[in-house]
């Protein structure tokens, strides 16, 4: 199995570049894993959208389209998705309803500073994929809230969440499995 893992964050010190680095060793050993980087995707502009994708987007696009599944980890800026997330799936999800994102097993989990830990993000991360035809594992959120207390140096230290973490991901790679032909 190949996932491609976003981090919808850019900050080099990410709640959730550490949240995706936490899951990464509770996918089996032989499991591929690729961490997308959506920091050099220029801006959507349809102008530039042709046949030729800018260098950076084409390679997303690519690593997306090899993957059996898609890991994304989102912090939440005013209520919603951070814009450099939303312009990768913007990019990935041309041409519509035949794109890459459509029809990839695709887990959302977020981490925060804030109590809420970025539920609202994902509500709208969810309705985002919907229009790309991405499934996404029907599980309840998966929000890490006063991230700064269970994350020390990049590292996930608080027990519990790491318990359900690992559960998570257990339960999306057996999800996965029963939705993805592994022989193509």
């Amino acid at each position: 199995m190949k996932v491609v893992a976003i981090s919808g964050s850019l900050r080099q010190a990410s709640f959730n570049s550490a949240l995706l680095a936490a899951a990464r060793p509770y996918f089996a050993a032989e499991v591929e894993w690729i961490e997308a980087d959506i920091a050099s995707i220029p801006l959507y502009n349809q102008d530039i959208d042709g046949d030729t994708k800018p260098a950076p987007v084409a390679l997303l696009m690519d690593q997306i389209a090899g993957a059996d599944a898609l890991v994304i980890a989102t912090p939440e800026y005013n209520y919603g998705i951070p814009g450099p997330l939303k312009n990768a799936i913007d990019w990935a999800s041309r041409p519509a309803y035949r794109s890459v994102l459509a029809h990839i097993p695709t887990l959302l989990m977020s981490a925060s500073m804030s109590p809420m830990g970025g539920v609202r993000a994902q509500g709208q991360l969810k309705q985002v994929l919907g229009g790309t035809l991405t499934p996404v594992f029907p599980c309840p959120e998966f929000a890490v809230g006063s991230a700064q207390e269970v994350f020390e140096d990049g590292k996930l230290t608080d027990e519990a969440t790491a318990q359900k973490l690992e559960r998570l991901v257990k339960d999306f790679t057996a999800w996965v499995a029963a939705e993805v032909d592994f022989e193509d």
